[in-house]
């Protein structure tokens, strides 16, 4: 701030946004956690999943779909930290001796920021609560026959805040070597999706926006009714902005990887050494040659929740290339929210008109071409894309008590955007799209955390037992000839 020529004493708040599903538990007493974040990617819930679903009747992975909005799926919060409950015996013990705190990031970074074991503040919010497959999102507390399901005890859960409100104030931790910014309020509270929202001010009935990160997450507000999908979307909490104000919904489609396919082909396949490349090597061939890529690198998101998914490449021919796959990996993204912009559409009624986006991916300009494309509709980026932030702190700034700005629809001021038109006709872009689908399809029932029965992954484990022993046989005797005995 110094360097920037900004007084310190002009800061008057503070918001967090936060990767949503994150899982942290740690110990109240000492401040530490109790064992690595479980990201909001992570598969090794995947056992955990199955196990649960034999619980429930019919195995419906929806089962609590109109208390939370969400599917049974390894993507959310409740699923990690039963996975952490059974796997790690220090966050046992630590829960039977009533020092455990569980929380999303959000939870951790304002616990520790307003004085962790010196009286830190646990909550979390409306939007992150949302998420975690234990929050009742009509009463806006925390389930206790969810709770009971997943058998996670309700006192190392959060407080639950609005996303608008002073949570506590910023204090001095012995632990901490600076406190520039003692006593200013932490004010402001979204998860990172439902903050790109408001960033991009979506605070009317029907007006969505797309985030370009890692994953790629599209959501529509829908106003104070939570409206269910029938196509495989989720239902959210979009905001509340105050403890005293009514809270928000939304429908959103969630693609779990999508800057994360360009971050592979630097990092794993090595076709290029910047992210800027992979953008370069699509323009010099402008198509993929009919080579299409499906990233399920973590299985499929919305709208199939499908976790036995994994990544294909295919169409490819001799004479596909390096810039074909580039291209494919772009385009993949764009049909990935194709999907769930279709799902949308369906469950609102009332079709989408442009798309406005925002994220770090909407930099690549051959990709947010490609995007209006595939959509056949006007894509709109704002000049500043780190909406998320923008987000934050637009909450932070309108808490009562802090209050330097007004979230009225009407006091807000229109944005400079940039805008990218159809260039492709429909024809051609409906083509493309049904040959992603074929290839999404192919793409299904590769994995299972169950395995071969016996283990053995040999040829021999496919032949008919007597053909087997036949074989055996034979092998027996010409060994026995060869050998002159």
């Amino acid at each position: 701030m110094n360097e920037l020529n900004i007084d310190i004493a002009n800061i008057r708040a503070i918001g967090v946004t936060n990767q949503r599903e994150t899982t942290v538990v740690w110990d109240k007493t000492t401040g530490e956690p109790l064992y690595n974040a479980i990201v909001w990617l992570d598969l090794r819930t995947q056992s955990t999943v199955e196990r649960l679903l034999k619980r429930i009747p019919g195995k419906n992975k929806t089962f609590s779909k109109f208390k939370t909005g969400l599917p049974l799926s390894t993507y959310f919060s409740a699923v990690k930290l039963r996975w952490l409950l059974d796997n790690v015996e220090e966050i046992r013990r630590a829960v039977e001796d009533g020092r455990a705190m569980f929380g999303t990031v959000d939870s951790w970074l304002i616990w520790s920021l307003t004085g962790g074991t010196n009286g830190g503040i646990h909550c979390t919010d409306v939007t992150n609560a949302s998420r975690t497959m234990l929050f009742n999102i009509h009463s806006l507390e925390w389930d206790p026959d969810l709770c009971k399901f997943f058998d996670i005890p309700m006192e190392i859960l959060p407080n639950v805040r609005s996303s608008s409100e002073i949570y506590g104030l910023m204090k001095i931790c012995p632990s901490r070597e600076s406190g520039a910014l003692t006593g200013v309020p932490i004010s402001g509270c979204l998860g990172d999706q439902h903050a790109a929202l408001v960033g991009q001010m979506c605070f009317r009935d029907g007006q969505a926006k797309n985030t370009y990160g890692t994953g790629c997450f599209l959501l529509c507000n829908t106003g104070q009714k939570s409206v269910f999908s029938e196509h495989g979307l989720i239902t959210t909490i979009a905001y509340k902005m105050g403890k005293d104000k009514p809270a928000f919904y939304a429908l959103e489609g969630s693609v779990a990887i999508a800057g994360a396919v360009v971050r592979w082909l630097r990092d794993n396949l090595g076709i290029a050494k910047t992210s800027q490349e992979v953008e370069k090597l699509a323009a010099e061939v402008g198509t993929s040659y009919g080579c299409y890529f499906v990233p399920a690198f973590s299985g499929l998101y919305a709208p199939y929740w499908e976790p036995s998914a994994r990544g294909i490449i295919c169409g490819l021919t001799q004479f596909t290339n390096k810039n074909h796959i580039a291209f494919a990996a772009l385009e993949a993204v764009c049909f990935q929210t194709r999907e769930i912009l279709d799902a949308m559409n369906k469950d609102c009624g009332i079709p989408l008109r442009q798309l406005q986006v925002d994220g770090g991916m909407t930099n690549n300009k051959i990709l947010m071409q490609l995007q209006s494309d595939i959509l056949c509709i006007p894509v709109v980026k704002p000049s500043m894309p780190e909406t998320t932030a923008l987000g934050a702190a637009m909450a932070a700034g309108a808490a009562e008590g802090v209050e330097v700005w007004s979230l009225n629809p009407g006091d807000l001021s229109a944005v400079t955007c940039e805008r990218f038109e159809p260039q492709i006709n429909p024809e051609e872009s409906e083509y493309r799209y049904a040959r992603w689908k074929k290839a999404v399809m192919k793409s299904m029932g590769w994995e299972s955390s169950e395995g071969p029965s016996n283990g053995d992954s040999s040829i021999f484990c496919n032949l008919p037992l007597s053909i087997f022993i036949m074989s055996s046989m034979v092998i027996l005797i010409g060994a026995k000839y060869l050998s002159g005995k």
